[in-house]
């Protein structure tokens, strides 16, 4: 197992952390002195959670599923390659897209805080922003992946990358099997959050089941 990661020290739980329930408070606050309306910031969350991503990362992941030379680009520049989809803007203008291989899973963290692709991926869900997860998957990602449900081959070399404000990454995980002559928009609905993030793999076609050998995570946590 390798890593690239900076130096940033951390831990967790699925409970507000902090900083998170300062802005809980900053926010009721503000709603009670009438500086903000609650149902924007329901329908700004709910853009990014479902509007925007991760569907707009399934349909990166499709192309380059189908086109190899979008997957080239991609891997060589991930930020103009997903531009070109028209996915641009909050958090997602300095990307790296991290292609699995047979022998290579990847899996994506931010020790540091919480930044993440919106743009591509929409809104963090909570274990993702949590203590234990930014630190474990460092120290211990083959236990992190097995809590998720993903459990790899004692062979298969897992890759943990960092993001960072400079630079956020996606994962384009490997095509699942019994795939072919699915069109990208078919393909793309194979593609979950997690299967972008690491933590998962692909559906299988007609189903919610993983699409590869090993099972995928289940869905934990929701934005906050």
């Amino acid at each position: 197992m390798t890593h690239d990661h900076h130096d940033h020290d951390h831990h967790h739980d699925n409970e507000l952390d902090p900083f998170a329930a300062r802005v809980r408070a900053l926010e009721t606050i503000l709603t009670e002195k009438g500086l903000i309306d609650p149902a924007a910031i329901d329908a700004i969350v709910d853009t990014y959670e479902h509007k925007v991503g991760p569907r707009n990362g399934a349909r990166v992941v499709a192309k380059a599923w189908t086109d190899p030379e979008f997957a080239e680009w991609l891997e060589r520049d991930a930020t103009a390659a997903i531009a070109s989809m028209g996915y641009m803007g909050r958090q997602g203008e300095h990307m790296q897209a991290v292609f699995n291989t047979e022998d290579t899973h990847n899996l994506v963290v931010c020790t540091l805080c919480s930044c993440y692709p919106w743009t591509v991926l929409g809104v963090p869900p909570v274990w993702y922003k949590a203590p234990p997860y930014r630190s474990q998957a460092v120290i211990n990602p083959r236990g992190v992946l097995a809590e998720f449900g993903l459990i790899l081959p004692e062979e298969t070399r897992i890759r943990v990358w960092d993001s960072t404000a400079e630079l956020r990454y996606m994962v384009v995980p490997m095509r699942p099997v019994e795939t072919d002559g699915l069109s990208e928009e078919e393909l793309a609905k194979l593609v979950t959050r997690d299967a972008m993030i690491g933590t998962g793999l692909p559906l299988r076609p007609g189903s919610r089941e993983p699409g590869a050998l090993w099972p995928a995570a289940d869905e934990k946590g929701a934005a906050s």
